[in-house]
């Protein structure tokens, strides 16, 4: 069964690879649109956009068009009732300094501001072994930028495995739980959690989910986007 740490050890080389030299910086797209409610689950209240922003574990790596985390979200909160967009604005092999750079971009580029974002990078910082103080002046960088827009946060947190070593894998693991206290984020501290290690959740790579890992993800993660979007004024 594969680990984290063995995962890890296969992909660092596979990561020099996977990045694109100077790549464009390209426009956030909106999922597909969901299929209409059904009637026990109809949506209602104010439309809600949500912009899912991060890498790999959110552009859908490796699966199908339809079958990505934000797909799964979005097709969560309709179902609840909720009427929501989610604009998938995953970029696969992005660090939090390719995310830094593109924030703002992205955010500029949407019809309309956001009424939430999730966040969720940091696993490529964490396979290149980038120091964790970068990694957090980037994330803290984001989360202040969101501040200044005035959109609320779900941060989908990460975490080193033990073979990086205790320092590093402390330096990495307080990352999210610290901002999203003084960034008053919600958050989800491991996007993986409970699905990494699991053959029939992940992909070969042992590092990304498969479809049903990605439904497992979502069965946690919509509930939190859900809440925080139940909390926000009417528009």
């Amino acid at each position: 069964m594969p680990t984290y740490a063995a995962a890890l050890l296969i992909l660092q080389g596979v990561a020099a690879c996977s990045r694109r030299d100077d790549p464009p910086i390209p426009l956030a797209t909106a999922s597909p649109p969901a299929p209409a409610a059904t009637a026990s689950h109809a949506v209602s209240g104010p439309k809600r956009t949500v912009l899912a922003f991060g890498d790999s574990l959110y552009a859908g790596y490796g699966l199908r068009p339809g079958q990505s985390l934000p797909d799964a979200v979005r097709e969560r909160l309709r179902a609840g009732g909720i009427d929501a967009t989610v604009v998938n604005a995953g970029v696969s092999g992005d660090t939090t300094a390719d995310g830094r750079r593109r924030l703002a971009y992205t955010l500029d580029r949407l019809e309309r501001k956001p009424d939430l974002v999730m966040l969720g990078l940091g696993g490529n910082d964490v396979l290149r072994q980038i120091p964790p103080a970068e990694t957090r002046a980037n994330m803290a960088a984001m989360l202040t930028e969101l501040d200044r827009r005035g959109i609320p946060v779900l941060l989908t947190g990460m975490m080193a495995p033990p073979n990086l070593g205790p320092d590093y894998a402390a330096g990495i693991n307080a990352i999210w739980p610290d901002l999203a206290k003084e960034h008053h984020a919600a958050l989800y501290p491991f996007i993986l959690d409970g699905v990494l290690g699991k053959r029939q959740l992940m992909l070969p790579d042992g590092i990304h989910p498969n479809a049903t890992g990605v439904e497992k993800i979502a069965d946690r993660v919509a509930p939190l986007v859900a809440d925080r979007l139940k909390e926000l004024p009417a528009t």
